[in-house]
């Protein structure tokens, strides 16, 4: 009998942020994310340390996945990141960078956490007030009559993550497929419960980036099939092409040694008896004028034969991730299994044909109504075009949810220090009863804002890497960055000519501070409610659903950790 060791006491950790291996956690986690921000951010590399794949990467989904964190507080943020990424594909490394920034500054304050907590809710109210107003200064309408500003969302979102290794020709040739891709799923006709189609992106690596395309419909790979040999495909009276999709393996080896013992009579032959309902399935399929059959997993080779003959073109190896969007496509139902086949299962398609992309072959399935599309995606190396399809699906996702709610912000740090500049300007100018409502004096209040404001600047001076000033306006708030090697007595007016998104250009007699390290109380004097230049003028938006979202998870998780004060870890 094996020796049996002592039930060891649970670890109890009082005021856990108080901790010197918290604060060092925290500064590494920050120093990680802040590192990674923007398009200047300084790549990672992640790798498991004993061989196999290494990423490249700025991204905060790729960031995290692979990465420990052993403090319990700080897989809350984690964690909190992660989950916001999975809904909104966007503004992680902003939460992240956000909620080291707020628990940095808050714990240092000689303010209760509850009363922290409290002030702070206060001020997220009065962010999300004035954002979802129509006199805020840093919200952009988004006309869907005009693509200007969805190619600046799209490119925005392009140009952050410099592990794609574009450059400006290629960001330009994306942008404008990632819209036409988007617009694609967008469905023609207006309905009570419309659908977004899908756009599914078709790996081409180690090719140019300006190889890349946009095609209706969906493409499935087909090695087998050459390129040139004719090939016809049976037609409806309609002249459309019924489709039959199934979702079970037609190899005739339908029973495994796993699912249990068979009884099978002397002189019968299992294979053949299968290859018997396979062919029977495949007269079916003839007789009700079927022109192509999609199977997720394998096709019998003599089912492929007789399927040929009959012009019925098969393909197989389809994969479960496109199982959905045919459907959506084509309206066929698939099968799971070969013994129940009805004519409300099949789908139509307006024609098929065969592509040859680089050195690939793909059956090109196009649709009558196209809200399915397939972006065919390219990049030189294998770590690039990961970057690059993760940086694709935000940017279709930003799209999506920018249709939801046609709003977007202003990029380039420029929310970040308006908003600061905002809250600063109101939380100098409250009722003493909005302090007695909240429990607290009107200096805990105004200490606590202040950190708040400091944390939003900070997200903005992380997008500074050559070791120039940032600055921010005293009439916009918005965010400036002056090139290196310029003093800190500079004539500002000579060395800066955009604000970090783009809109307000040095064209008036404006006046600066130095963004890091000091507090000012001004306000801001006025906000321009329409921009000061055209939309297609290059305009670094963010998006506008993500960022709330994000403003909010940051605020919120930060609470929570400054709000602990035991952890409890089981020891055995």
């Amino acid at each position: 009998m094996p020796r049996l060791e002592a039930k060891k006491p649970p670890l109890f950790i009082s005021e856990p942020l108080a901790k010197d291996t918290a604060c060092q956690s925290l500064l590494l986690l920050s120093r990680i994310f802040k590192s990674s921000y923007g398009p200047a951010g300084r790549l990672k590399q992640l790798h498991n340390g004993v061989g196999g794949c290494v990423c490249t990467t700025s991204q905060s989904s790729a960031l995290l996945r692979p990465l420990s964190v052993s403090n319990p507080m700080f897989r809350v943020l984690t964690a909190s990141v992660q989950n916001h990424v999975t809904r909104f594909s966007d503004c992680g490394l902003f939460i992240a960078i956000l909620c080291c920034g707020l628990i940095e500054n808050f714990r240092s304050l000689n303010v209760a956490s509850c009363t922290v907590i409290k002030i702070t809710r206060h001020l997220l109210s009065l962010c999300m007030d004035y954002l979802k107003s129509e006199s805020c200064g840093c919200r952009v309408s988004v006309d869907f009559s005009s693509v200007e500003t969805l190619a600046c969302l799209v490119r925005s979102v392009l140009t952050s993550k410099p592990a794609c290794m574009l450059n400006k020709t290629e960001v330009e040739h994306l942008t404008t497929l990632v819209l036409k891709a988007f617009l694609f799923t967008v469905p023609c006709h207006i309905e009570t419960n419309a659908v977004l189609g899908k756009c599914i992106i078709v790996p081409l690596k180690g090719k140019r980036v300006m190889d890349s395309t946009v095609l209706p419909g969906l493409l499935i790979e087909a090695p087998e099939i050459q390129l040139g040999k004719p090939f016809a495909v049976k037609r409806t009276d309609s002249d459309m092409i019924k489709i039959a999709v199934f979702c079970v393996s037609m190899s005739g080896d339908c029973f495994s040694p796993e699912e249990g013992t068979i009884a099978v009579h002397h002189g019968i032959s299992l294979e053949m008896s299968e290859l018997s309902q396979l062919l029977n399935v495949g007269k079916q399929l003839v007789n009700d004028e079927v022109g192509l059959v999609v199977c997720q997993k394998v096709i019998h080779p003599s089912l492929k034969q007789y399927l040929k003959e009959n012009h019925v073109l098969a393909v197989d190896r389809a994969g479960l991730s496109l199982m959905e969007p045919l459907s959506q496509m084509t309206g066929s139902k698939p099968l799971a299994s070969i013994h129940l086949l009805s004519p409300g299962c099949y789908g139509s398609l307006k024609d098929v044909s065969i592509e040859r992309v680089a050195s690939k072959h793909f059956v090109h399935l196009i649709p009558e109504d196209t809200v399915i599309c397939s972006l065919i995606l390219c990049n030189r190396s294998e770590t690039a075009w990961d970057e690059l399809k993760r940086v694709c699906e935000t940017a279709e996702h930003v799209l999506q949810l920018t249709m939801k709610e046609p709003v977007a912000l202003l990029g380039g740090g420029c929310t970040e220090t308006h908003l600061a500049s905002y809250i600063r300007h109101k939380s100098s100018n409250l009722s003493i009863s909005t302090f007695k409502d909240l429990g607290c004096s009107q200096t805990q209040y105004q200490l606590v804002a202040d950190g708040f404001c400091h944390s939003l600047e900070s997200v903005a001076h992380s997008l500074n890497r050559d070791g120039g000033e940032i600055l921010t306006d005293t009439v916009y708030g918005h965010c400036w960055f002056v090139p290196s090697g310029f003093p800190s007595v500079s004539n500002w007016s000579d060395v800066v000519s955009k604000c970090g998104c783009g809109i307000n250009g040095n064209t008036e007699d404006l006046s600066w501070r130095i963004l890091e390290g000091q507090s000012c109380s001004a306000g801001i004097q006025g906000c321009p409610k329409e921009p000061s230049v055209k939309v297609n003028d290059l305009l670094t938006l963010d998006c506008f659903a993500a960022k709330c979202s994000g403003l909010q998870v940051a605020l919120e998780t930060a609470n929570l950790i400054l709000d602990l004060s035991y952890i409890i870890e089981d020891q055995n």
